[in-house]
Formats: C-alpha cells, structure tokens, sequence
C-alpha cells in the first residue's frame, strides 16, 4: 500500500462524442510524461474505448475481472501501456450488464480504489446522468465535466452537474436525518423542494442552523472545474466562463472553467493510429491547451484525497 492514497480525477460528460475519453487520456499521458505514476480507468462500462487512445489493443484484463472476483484484487486488473509510468484498467469485453454495478459492486471498487499504489487515478466516466457515474463523481477530489460548445452539449452537462449536485443533497439529507426539515422547509415554502436548492437550503438553515452548516459544508467541498472542448474559431471564448456563472446562480455550486480546447483535425488521425495525440503533435495549439489544464488540475488537486473519507 503506497504511503499516501492517489488523488483520484474523474471525468465525464453530458453525452457521447465531447471527447472525455481523449480528455482523460491526454491527462494521463502528461501527468506519467512528469514521472508520476499514474493509472487509468475506463469507467464508461457500456461504451469502453480509453484502452484504443493510449494505445492497448487487446487488453488482457479489465474491470470485470475484479467485479466478477476472476482476480482478488483491483491491482491485479491493471495491464501496461506502451508509455512509461502510465497504466490502464480497461473497461473492454465487459458484460452487458456491467454498466448497472450493484451497490454493493460499486462501494468495493470504491474501497480498493484508495489502496491502489499510484500518485494519479483518472476514471473515465460513462456519459449522462446514471447512478454510477454520480457517485463517482461525488467521491473524487476533482470532478471534470467535459462538454462541446454545441447547445445539446451544453444543455446536457447542466443536466448532469444539477443530477450531481441533487445527488449529493439527498445523501446528505439521508444520512443527517434532514428529511423532517426539509419536508417543514417545504410547508413554509411549496418551492422549497430538492429541485430548488436556493430556496430549501436557506429555511433548513434557519430551522437548524448546525444542520443547515453541516450541509452547506457539504456542498461546498465539491471541486468541479469545466472544460470547452473541440472549441472552433468562430466559437466565443467564453462559453466556459457563462456555464459557470448559470451553475453558480441557479445551483449556487462552485464550478471553475479551467480552459479551452481547440479543435484540431489531427486528434481524429491520432485515435486512428492507436497513438496518444501529444505523443505525435506535442508543440500544436491544442497540445498547449492540454498542457494548460493538467496544470490548473494539479494545481487543484493539492490536499487529502476524497477517498480518505471512505476508507476510514
């Protein structure tokens, strides 16, 4: 067991196609480029293709060996890359029931997730709103949300930040025994419901103010930051910046935007080559936006592991 538990980054999008995959494999490919152990896990259980981006053809093991006990532990899943210092869990030649894991799978990933003997752990989350990926979001110390700037983009990462964010009220709510507040909360104020934070959070506050802390502290322990990729010309810059500012007013949640990514043909050669992107076009425009969100992201990351909280 390594000294201190890895920090642990996931990344999901709203939908399929904005590039989460190549996202969480840029990441990892600077961060082993640095000298830092780090591991990869294909998460997106129904649509798994992390171990085609770093360059894994067929991978010998995946996730479902550990869910389905063919290994004892989640170590014994990690196959090698072709790159040094960055290793993989595949989620390939998984079931077709995989993507639905059992709460029970779910909070044994979660526990053997912290043990694991890496500096870095980058989950690569399934797209859209699912049970599973929530929760993965809600344990890591960075949430990622990855979107295109295309409208159906943008209106399903909101979608999936708000399904996060009422995630994280309702277990909190549960495991505080908010229930009877929030169901007064609700007399005083018919609109003071689940789905509108900014009115229930302030009257439980004022019925119980210990209880209204506890939650507030709750929510505002999240470190989510956004990223605009396949960003274009003629696409304003700022796109990122107005998410945030709409999450902060309606959700009154924290949320940075740490950069674009500009869109560049040559990612699509890259996929096709089996060959990390930065690999093959280091000093381009994006491969210098790529650079610049690992930074903000380590910057970020500093700190006691999410995880902690599980395993103690």
């Amino acid at each position: 067991m390594p000294d201190a538990m890895p920090h642990i980054w996931t990344i999901g999008g709203g939908k399929g196609g904005t590039g989460k995959s190549f996202f969480t494999g840029s990441l990892g490919f600077l961060l082993a480029a640095q000298g830092a152990r780090t591991l990869l896990i294909d998460l997106d259980l129904g649509a798994a293709n992390l171990h085609t981006i770093v360059g894994v053809s067929h991978p010998e093991k995946s996730i479902a060996d550990f869910i389905h006990k063919r290994v004892v532990t989640l170590e014994e899943a990690v196959v090698s890359t072709p790159h040094p210092n960055l290793s993989l869990i595949s989620g390939a030649m998984n079931n077709l029931d995989m993507p639905n894991l059992a709460h029970e799978q779910k909070q044994k990933l979660l526990r053997n997730l912290a043990r694991l003997p890496y500096e870095y752990v980058l989950l690569d989350l399934g797209a859209g709103t699912a049970y599973n990926t929530i929760d993965f979001f809600l344990t890591a110390d960075v949430g990622i949300f990855i979107t295109t700037p295309e409208p159906t983009a943008i209106e399903n990462i909101y979608r999936l930040i708000r399904s996060v964010y009422f995630r994280k009220i309702h277990q909190v709510l549960k495991t505080y025994d908010f229930k009877a507040l929030a169901g007064e909360a609700e007399r005083q104020n018919p609109l003071a419901t689940i789905s509108n934070p900014d009115l229930l959070l302030p009257i439980i506050a004022r019925l119980d103010p210990a209880k209204g802390a506890l939650l507030e502290e709750a929510l505002g322990a999240f470190e989510f930051k956004l990223v605009l990729n396949q960003l274009r010309k003629q696409d304003s810059q700022n796109i990122g910046a107005l998410i945030c500012k709409i999450v902060g007013k309606h959700l009154g949640l924290k949320m940075e935007a740490i950069g674009n990514v500009g869109f560049d043909d040559r990612v699509h050669y890259a996929v096709c080559k089996k060959r990390p992107f930065l690999e093959l076009y280091p000093y381009t425009p994006t491969a210098l936006d790529l650079r610049e969100c690992c930074r903000c992201l380590q910057s970020a990351s500093q700190g006691t592991p999410a995880l902690q909280k599980i395993v103690d």
